[in-house]
């Protein structure tokens, strides 16, 4: 029964890390950018479906209505945020030393921490209304609640949308072209600058769409995107860059290694998480599936 329990939380977790995960590789794998500051839109995300849900409540409106909000929260810092990071701050950085964009990230994410600190408070918030939608599920001698598994439902939709996209559509070709050789896509006639900033605002919207999806489970708080980050770049680093299936894999991988420390060894939780990525790396130090050949995502 234990085992049991620890399957089923692991992926629970796994599950809204990997739509962030997703996000982080899509960025690297076609603007060649470690995005530190990932975390940050996460968490933006996340407080602005905060304030979304608080309002329609106050308002007076159904809970349901809470997932409609949930989406356009994600898709306001994704088509308002975005662009105007991309264009504004990391276009200017395109081509340089890979070490200069880490450092120009996280000063956009020190940025972001405070924005939101300026703009929601240090006060948490607490919007558990769309939580209890789906009510409760019995498996066996174990209750869940029915929204845990809705939030795996949407990671596999986003991770099968993403690799569909990629590989099955014009638009995809697209973005492999690019993500192959930015001269020999634009010598082609692509638009680079164009695509780039798409990928950049898809690869946003999934971070900021995790952190709407889990903001009914969690304490909306400062703090929460160095957390986010941290985890997240674990799953990135053991599934290996610019890998959808490694994304997937990394996840699963890190979510069963905090469900093990939750149940058996509660003070391990985070360091458990670094434990599972330095035996991974000690025989894949590229990752799970890194390739030697061109990058693709």
């Amino acid at each position: 029964m234990l085992a049991l329990t620890i399957l089923f939380d692991g992926i629970i977790y796994a599950s809204w890390l990997f739509i962030v995960a997703l996000g982080l590789t899509l960025i690297f794998g076609v603007l060649k950018i470690l995005n530190i500051a990932h975390g940050s839109f996460y968490a933006v995300g996340a407080y602005v479906t905060a304030s979304f849900v608080s309002w329609s409540v106050g308002a007076g409106m159904s809970p349901a209505w809470s997932l409609l909000f949930m989406l356009l929260a994600a898709l306001a810092v994704s088509l308002l945020l975005a662009p105007l990071v991309e264009r504004v701050l990391l276009r200017s950085f395109y081509g340089r030393d890979e070490v200069l964009l880490v450092l120009v990230t996280y000063a956009l994410f020190l940025i972001l921490e405070d924005v939101t600190k300026l703009i929601w408070g240090a006060v948490p918030y607490y919007v558990t209304e769309p939580y209890m939608l789906f009510g409760v599920l019995d498996i066996g001698l174990m209750s869940y609640v029915g929204y845990d598994f809705i939030l795996i439902g949407f990671a596999v939709v986003c991770g099968l949308g993403v690799w569909w996209g990629l590989n099955r559509t014009r638009t995809g070709k697209i973005v492999l072209a690019v993500i192959h050789s930015n001269e020999i896509a634009a010598s082609m006639g692509i638009n680079v600058s164009r695509v780039c900033t798409l990928a950049f605002m898809f690869g946003i919207f999934l971070a900021s769409l995790a952190g709407a999806l889990t903001s009914p489970m969690i304490s909306v708080q400062p703090g929460l995107a160095s957390g986010v980050i941290i985890v997240s770049f674990a799953v990135v680093i053991i599934g290996g860059l610019g890998s959808i299936e490694g994304a997937a894999i990394g996840a699963v991988i890190v979510g069963l290694a905090r469900a093990l420390a939750v149940h058996t060894w509660p003070a391990a939780e985070l360091f458990s998480i670094y434990i599972a990525m330095a035996i991974v790396l000690m025989f894949r130090p590229e990752g799970l599936f890194h390739r030697i050949q061109a990058r693709k995502i």
